[in-house]
């Protein structure tokens, strides 16, 4: 059975970018074997200062952000304790562990039966992009959730951390037709309720119809979720995935992750449970929400097409724009992705990169379209083999070598958006998947210095991310196995926990 690597609650949205006065852009790899620039350490010591040293309110920058807070209009931001550090800080200056000493530390614990037979592992000192250690460093491995990090980095990317997802209404052909265009907003909500807060709702787009078409009486919706081609689940899915909780249809219109009862959904996620029972068609499920609000019966909503869209036409003629509503900005999607680990998240935003690449809006198309961001990003994309955004597939390949570089890009200045992936990543010992783990005494090092990504499956279990070593050093690093025994999920764990926690423990020299 599939073990979702979801997250439990985190400490908050993602903090700020890279401040300002940061060094100069310098440009990035081209693979990772050319050494990253001195630079980057300063920068990313400086980005982890403001996006993760003690993991704050409010969120990322207010020019990605705009005006409105995340409640939505007029919400009043709700009083905040005072934050306490859980990251330590590191020196730039601090002395560089050696390629020996990082091998003293890892090899025995990569070695050990509960991580099975293929255990591929990169280590870089983030300060001059060294390798560090690398055992199977450049081969692609199931990467289960972990690619939630290349998602996040290619949609961050291709469309910027300001975009915001569309949902629009439009005049259908007949009167009195209503069509709703999803655009890929899976944050959308009916109401003041839904299950992400802040997001763009289904009242007030039919608030903005009524007022569009004035005595016209709304009496059929058109759904067209036609952004989106190919199939709703991906091929290499585990059967149970579609149904288990984790997963679902992936449509172009749906609300509140395609999450059937939002009430009970937000009470489990409180409580530490991400998995949810979902509808089976969410376009349709959305567009009769949207019906209901404009009083239209249930049996007048069909899915079809929108006319073309006229932007001289009057209102109510065919095509006219009735009303739109917009999506959380990217930064957030991306915090709510990483952080809760939110896999119909995952599949939204890399449909976006797919658009913003003129791409078929498809698994596949998503996948050709990632591939190419992080080829012009400088990464390795020959160690990139994917087939969808969230990591559910089993037939996706990341090497750790291509992480590594891929964590190090995101804080070394040049692309400064990319720096969005911090405020999401887990805290050992403190917050989202990592919450309840570097507790026992062999992994306790790692606790408040390890900050990373989780993944898993049934016999893969990952992890990719930062850790600050004994004498202040940043280190980036990647473990993924692929072969773990299916009856040691637990063990497994402890066992990445305690190759993290050794780096965290030791100065490696």
């Amino acid at each position: 059975m599939w073990a979702a690597a979801t997250a439990r609650p985190s400490g908050g949205p993602p903090a700020s970018g890279p401040p300002a006065g940061a060094a100069a852009p310098v440009p990035p790899p081209a693979r990772r074997r050319r050494l990253l620039p001195a630079v980057l350490a300063t920068v990313l010591v400086l980005v982890l200062a403001a996006a993760g040293l003690a993991v704050v309110r409010p969120g990322p920058v207010a020019d990605w952000l705009g005006d409105e807070p995340a409640g939505g209009a007029g919400a009043a931001p709700a009083p905040e304790p005072a934050p306490v550090a859980v990251l330590a800080g590191a020196d730039a200056n601090a002395p560089l562990p050696t390629s020996e000493g990082v091998r003293a530390a890892l090899d025995p614990l990569v070695r050990v039966p509960v991580l099975g037979n293929r255990v591929n592992v990169s280590v870089a000192d983030v300060a001059t992009g060294q390798p560090l250690f690398g055992r199977g460093a450049d081969d692609g491995t199931v990467p289960a959730s972990v690619t939630k990090l290349v998602t996040a980095v290619t949609v961050l990317a291709a469309r910027g951390p300001a975009y915001r997802i569309p949902t629009r209404a439009v005049a259908g052909a007949t009167p009195g037709e209503v069509v709703i265009v999803g655009g890929g907003d899976p944050s959308l909500a009916v109401d003041g309720k839904g299950f992400y807060p802040g997001a763009a709702r289904l009242d007030d787009l039919a608030e903005q119809v009524k007022q569009a078409l004035g005595g016209t009486e709304p009496t059929r919706v058109t759904v067209d979720s036609s952004l989106y081609s190919g199939p709703v689940h991906e091929p290499g899915w585990d059967a149970d995935i579609p149904t288990g909780g984790y997963g679902g249809a992936v449509t172009a219109l749906m609300t509140d992750g395609a999450r059937e009862n939002v009430a009970q959904a937000r009470k489990d996620h409180e409580a530490g449970n991400h998995g949810a029972e979902r509808v089976a068609q969410p376009d349709l499920a959305a567009g009769r929400a949207f019906a209901r609000l404009l009083g239209v019966p249930a049996d007048a909503v069909s899915r079809g097409r929108a006319p073309a869209v006229d932007a001289g036409a009057t209102a109510g003629a065919p095509g006219s724009e009735l009303g739109r509503v917009e999506s959380l900005p990217l930064v957030r999607l991306v915090d709510i992705m990483i952080t809760d680990s939110d896999n119909l998240v995952a599949e939204a935003l890399a449909r976006q990169v797919a658009l913003a690449r003129n791409q078929p809006a498809s698994f596949t198309g998503a996948a050709a379209a990632m591939d190419a961001v992080a080829a012009e990003l400088g990464l390795p994309a020959d160690e990139l083999s994917l087939a969808d955004g969230s990591g559910l597939s089993r037939s996706n390949r990341i090497s750790p070598s291509l992480l590594t570089d891929l964590i190090a890009l995101a804080g070394n200045g040049s692309r400064p958006e990319l720096a969005a992936i911090f405020g999401g990543l887990p805290v050992g010992g403190w917050s989202g998947t990592l919450a309840d783990r570097y507790e026992g005494a062999a992994a306790k090092a790692g606790a408040g210095v390890v900050r990373a990504k989780t993944g898993t499956l049934t016999r893969v279990h990952a992890i990719a991310g930062l850790v600050t070593t004994a004498d202040g050093r940043l280190l980036t690093f990647a473990v993924l196995t692929d072969q773990a025994p299916p009856d040691g999920m637990t063990a497994s764990r402890v066992a990445l926990d305690r190759i993290a926690a050794a780096l965290a423990g030791c100065g490696c020299r």
